[in-house]
């Protein structure tokens, strides 16, 4: 092939001014935008948009679609291009090169600053020199310093100060021994700070030296128990944190009548009426509930009724705690009681040949063998005492307590 034909079989050739990439952001911008403004040219208006598409562009440059996106990306970074996307479903770009930024950035770029240390030389040398400082630190640290990135941080250096003592209002390391503590005493009571008491108390006292108000160091040095004078009394309680007793248990009815565990139902009865936004409503509605049986009280009074109708959760209850538990658990079984570690041996029970025979009268009737057997604790009773007592006559089959057949 001759070399005639095959240059004209490559087409026209691109322009391509090496000294414009430092301007447009490299190679590929600089001949995206020399084609541009040639096709500008071309237009009997300047200011008139470019029509083109990707295809175009690379038949014209060479350059594929991801170096015509990085070029025009380069060129609208730097105020050089703008365009807009006519039609979604196409890739039919109109593109428009500001060819008066254009020329301020070359303008900017070849007008001599003498305040400027880039000197035109290393312009056209591509070499952009680094002006070294005047060592300032000791020669074993000798530090090159570079003027256009400023001067290297200075190393962060914390003094010490030996034996080291909290400073606060407390009088003495003693009191303030006394005072973490208590601060951990009342974390681990209300199981602050993920389980580390320790970390919650250094907290509040770092607080303290730093100059901030405690709450709990005027309780502390007031000899009231820490977070007591905190507390928010709430219209639905007696006392801070203890509701009223009718409230509370009509909450905990509300979860045992959907079918949870007794347990449960306390502890999420409990859970709502601490918080302050559903305790609230509760409580209004609560309230309607009690109107309205008021109401309806009254006029029962007036027709007649000597004791009108209240729901259970108004009757009084005895205060159920551990001491009260015990003692029952106590009298019916020892072995069973809350304070038996369930490592202790259980006393074997009396074998039957051991045991005088009872008398008619101390046998316990089925009745009240079967009336005993229909709650948890009582199963467990009523089971080891038909096994240990055979001579009863009795048995359990099926979950039934019946009558042993002597043959």
């Amino acid at each position: 092939m001759k070399i005639g034909i095959f240059l004209g079989n490559l087409g026209n050739p691109a322009i391509y001014y090496p000294k414009l990439a430092k301007i447009t952001g490299g190679v590929t911008a600089s001949i995206f935008l020399c084609q541009l403004l040639q096709w500008q040219a071309q237009h009997s208006y300047s200011g008139e948009w470019v029509k083109t598409n990707s295809t175009e562009i690379e038949k014209a440059t060479g350059l594929n679609q991801e170096e015509q996106k990085f070029a025009r990306q380069q060129l609208k970074v730097r105020s050089l291009l703008k365009e807009k996307l006519t039609n979604p479903n196409t890739d039919t770009l109109e593109l428009w090169a500001d060819i008066d930024a254009f020329e301020e950035k070359i303008n900017n770029f070849w007008t001599p600053n003498p305040d400027n240390l880039i000197t035109q030389k290393s312009r056209e040398n591509n070499n952009h020199p680094v002006e070294i400082f005047p060592e300032t630190s000791p020669p074993n640290h000798a530090v090159k310093i570079d003027k256009y990135f400023g001067q290297p941080r200075q190393q962060i250096a914390v003094a010490v100060t030996p034996n080291y003592r909290f400073s606060g209002p407390w009088n003495s390391q003693e009191e303030l021994h006394k005072f973490q503590r208590a601060l951990e005493e009342y974390a681990k009571e209300r199981n602050l700070w993920f389980g580390n008491p320790s970390g919650w108390a250094f907290k509040v006292i770092d607080s303290i030296t730093k100059g901030l108000t405690s709450t709990f160091w005027e309780e502390f040095i007031a000899g009231i128990p820490l977070g007591e004078s905190q507390k928010v009394k709430r219209d639905w309680e007696i006392e801070p944190e203890v509701p009223y007793p009718a409230f509370e248990e009509e909450r905990i009815q509300y979860y045992v009548h959907k079918g949870e565990p007794l347990e449960a139902a306390v502890s999420k009865a409990r859970a709502d009426l601490r918080n302050p936004v559903l305790g609230k409503d509760l409580w209004e509605g609560f309230l309607r509930k009690c109107d309205r049986l008021a109401d309806d009280a009254l006029k029962a009074k007036q027709q007649g009724v000597n004791t009108p109708y209240l729901p259970s959760s108004f009757n009084e209850k005895p205060q159920i705690t551990k001491d009260s538990v015990m003692r029952k658990l106590g009298a019916i079984a020892p072995q069973l009681a809350l304070n038996q570690s369930t490592s202790d041996q259980i006393p074997a029970l009396p074998k039957p040949a051991e045991t005088a025979s009872p008398t008619p009268a101390e046998i316990p009737s089925i009745s009240s063998l079967q009336k005993a057997y229909k709650t948890p604790l009582g199963r467990s009773i009523v089971e080891k005492q038909i096994a240990a007592n055979p001579d009863w006559g009795y048995e359990i089959v099926d979950g039934e307590i019946v009558e042993s057949i002597p043959f």
